[in-house]
This record gives structure tokens, sequence and C-alpha cells, in this order.
């Protein structure tokens, strides 16, 4: 009885919280978008070229499915584009430094390229 109640307590608590779902999205989607670059960047380096698809990559960890499931990646012809689609519950708004995709292949993003 007693579990029940407590349990019952603790839901009505999380209920009334208002969780930084924003902020978080925006620290999940960074984190996936900084992720997919080291490792699509990384392809081209050992390979000389852009992985064709996302699944082409190697020597992914476990945690790698979050971010693979959290991005769309297009090779294009001189480069790719990279779209996040997912932060911590929904799509984010990101602004990165214009200097951060500096050498990189990136062609077409969602992100906001700010001059610093």
């Amino acid at each position: 009885m007693w579990k029940i109640l407590l349990v019952g307590l603790m839901a009505v608590y999380i209920s009334g919280c208002d969780f930084p779902t924003e902020s978080m999205d925006k620290k999940f989607g960074e984190q996936n978008f900084n992720s997919a670059i080291s490792l699509i960047e990384l392809h081209k380096v050992r390979n000389g070229s852009y992985p064709q698809r996302l699944d082409d990559l190697e020597f992914l960890g476990d945690w790698d499915a979050i971010w693979l499931s959290s991005v769309d990646y297009k090779k294009t012809k001189t480069g790719y584009n990279l779209f996040v689609t997912k932060g911590w519950m929904s799509e984010p708004e990101l602004e990165l430094s214009v200097r951060f995709k500096q050498g990189l292949g990136i062609e077409e993003s969602n992100i906001i390229w700010v001059n610093d």
C-alpha cells in the first residue's frame, strides 16, 4: 500500500516539473552534430573520400547509435550535407561559429552559422 502511495506522490511531483527541454535539445543536438562530423571526417582521412552512407562508417561504439538516428547525411560530389534532426526530444535550433566548419566538407546544414 505504501509503495503505491509513494509512486503516486512521485508521479504527481514529477508531472509538475518544468524540464528544460529546449536547452537539452541544444546540448544533445550539438553533441550529435559534433559526433557525426568527427566520424565522417575521420572516414575521409582514412579512406580518401566521404562515406556514401553513415552505415559505411567503421569502428562505431555502442553510444554512436544515438547520433546516427539523430542526423540526416547525404554525400555530395565535393563534400556532404548534414542536418540535425533530433536533440533530446525534438529538432534543435543550433548556432555555431562559422569558424567551426572551416576545413570541413560540410556544404548544407540546418545549423545557423554566426560570425565571431
